[in-house]
């Protein structure tokens, strides 16, 4: 056996043994965690400030807590001594507020801010492993939380009371039954009144284009006259296109087609093993540009095309921007782009798994199966949010009894997809670990791409709760490109449930303001302080936009398809691709 034979045989244990341990952790490298543990504990044994200061914040919360609770015994009602974080809705029921349930909540919040102090601000300590480890405490903190002891907790105590236990055996049939769907690889509870084709992704149209990764949809015109610029929606390929055509009154695509635009829709091809090689560069030649050259030819009159990313199809629309401005394609009139960045420098949490460590566990489990399976993709993003997308759930369905209502947008983040080994790799590598995107290394066809190359309308959206990309970190945009005009739209909500926010959505507002040419360029925080604020959906804001960037007149709408450019009516939407599992 010659040397490479040997190096080729033994790369191979290697990474079947990372396969087989990732696994059972998810795709997370406990050689990562091991590291990030050692640099915080061999540098916080030798900071004797930092304990001095530890040693303090102990005396005097154990002394505030004592007065609270010589107060609260002798009913004087005394006020809390300290406060849940705005974002933690654990202890807002007022049952809480009560003895004794109310010593057990403030000595909690009071341990979780020590251990804050305990994991962060140690000198020596790298960033990422601070982040790491303070992460990881937050999860044991949040695991040991008197929410999700029955006995300490007084909603859980009142419903026992008032059912008799009945709400365990609910919870215990609900354990079950999600036990039971789980290894069948069922939907959760509930999805089985939404379908898709049926009361999700309902909007009309005909898929007039397919190849081995996306069908293209148009949609079928609603109005008489049509403006001359179609719009091409690059959706994420994490999850199902249908996101952004979900119930016909809050569906994205309907919205457009109703307000006169000629729509067309990607739909990714859900891979499996057998499109392990798929990547980046397939994505964005299979995807964008062949979408585009369908559009072409289906409207030629059109005097440009608006487009549109979401997420990591906002990512990928940069990409192919930036390569048709180097190429001089001047096909591309305006991009928006909804929660995508271009800057992976801080990502926000989801950066805690990317490093070198975790991306060769990741791509060593990729590599065994040929894709990532989106419950591996889950973990990560469920930690995130742990305590809404876990723990919560936990109380409500296990010990209180309660099912939560489905909806929609719930149910289609229940409709998972895969990402091949090949392009996930590429996109973690590269964009998330190097940020090759954003400091010009990353290439398309052998040669580097520049954002500062893309010149036209930008509109981009962030959104104020969003842990996938954060707003922040979407906000870059506006300094790395040569665009003239550059709109960015702060909205309210998550990643998801903040870009459908159709009009009449409750509880929407939202922050604009247009940059133009040499303006002052606002730091984030800055942006804050001078963009107006209004009240509900930012859609129309967006739909004026369009109008503003399109010809002023409009004409009758283009057929769907174009049978004799090579591009017919294949079959109704929602096409084939977003029925595969």
């Amino acid at each position: 056996m010659d040397d490479s034979s040997l190096f080729a045989e033994s790369k191979a244990i290697d990474r079947l043994l990372h396969a087989f341990i990732g696994y059972g952790t998810g795709g997370n490298s406990p050689a990562a965690f091991i590291q990030a543990y050692t640099d915080w504990v061999s540098h916080a044994v030798m900071a004797p400030g930092k304990h001095a200061e530890l040693a303090k914040n102990i005396s005097r919360n154990l002394l505030r807590y004592g007065v609270y609770c010589s107060r609260t015994i002798t009913n004087q009602n005394p006020e809390p001594v300290i406060a849940p974080l705005p974002q933690d809705i654990r202890f807002r029921n007022e049952e809480w507020g009560r003895f004794p349930f109310n010593l057990a909540y403030q000595w909690f919040l009071l341990y979780e801010q020590w251990w804050h102090y305990a994991t962060t601000d140690i000198p020596g300590v790298s960033p990422r492993n601070e982040n790491i480890v303070s992460f990881c405490a937050r999860q044991i903190l949040d695991l040991m939380s008197p929410s999700n002891i029955p006995w300490l907790n007084p909603e859980v105590i009142k419903k026992t009371l008032e059912t008799g236990g009945k709400n365990f055996l609910d919870g215990l049939e609900n354990w079950r039954e999600d036990a039971q769907r789980m290894l069948n690889g069922d939907p959760p509870v509930g999805s089985e009144n939404y379908k898709v084709g049926e009361n999700l992704a309902v909007t009309p149209g005909k898929v007039i284009y397919r190849n081995r990764l996306i069908e293209l949809i148009q949609y079928a015109p609603t109005t008489e006259r049509t403006y001359k610029e179609p719009v091409l929606i690059v959706p994420a390929w994490i999850m199902k296109y249908y996101i952004l055509d979900l119930s016909p009154h809050n569906s994205l695509a309907r919205y457009l087609v109703e307000q006169g635009h000629t729509v067309f829709m990607i739909s990714w091809l859900n891979p499996d093993s057998k499109d392990r090689n798929l990547g980046m560069q397939d994505y964005l030649r299979l995807g964008v540009t062949e979408a585009l050259d369908a559009i072409s030819a289906i409207v030629p009159d059109a005097p440009a095309i608006h487009g549109v990313g979401y997420c990591l199809g906002g990512t990928l629309l940069s990409i192919a921007a930036a390569a048709m401005a180097r190429n001089e394609d001047k096909r591309l009139a305006t991009i928006s782009l909804f929660a995508a960045q271009t800057d992976f420098k801080e990502a926000g949490e989801l950066m805690l798994f990317i490093n070198e460590s975790q991306l060769t566990f990741l791509e060593d489990l990729m590599w065994e199966q040929g894709y990532l399976d989106a419950t591996q993709m889950s973990g990560a993003f469920m930690m995130l949010r742990s305590k809404d997308l876990l723990w919560s759930r936990i109380v409500r369905e296990y010990m209180l009894g309660e099912r939560s209502s489905m909806n929609d947008l719930m149910a289609w983040n229940a409709d998972t997809t895969r990402m091949p080994y090949r392009m996930h790799s590429q996109y973690l590598r590269s964009l998330f670990l190097n940020n090759d995107l954003a400091e010009g290394r990353f290439e398309v066809d052998d040669s580097p791409i520049f954002l500062r190359d893309i010149r036209i309308p930008i509109f981009a959206v962030g959104a104020t709760k969003d842990h996938v990309a954060p707003w922040k970190s979407v906000y870059k945009i506006r300094r790395l490109t040569s665009s003239a005009e550059i709109t960015f739209l702060l909205t309210s909500g998550g990643h998801n449930a903040g870009i459908i926010s159709e009009p009449g959505h409750p509880r929407r507002s939202y922050q604009i303001n247009t940059r133009y040419g040499q303006d002052r360029n606002y730091s984030p925080d800055d942006w804050l302080n001078i963009a107006p604020r209004h009240e509900g959906s930012w859609w129309p804001a967006w739909s004026q936009w369009l109008r503003d960037h399109s010809s002023a007149e409009q004409s009758s709408p283009p057929p769907l398809g174009a049978p004799d450019s090579g591009y017919p009516q294949l079959c109704d939407a929602p096409g084939t691709y977003i029925y595969q599992r």
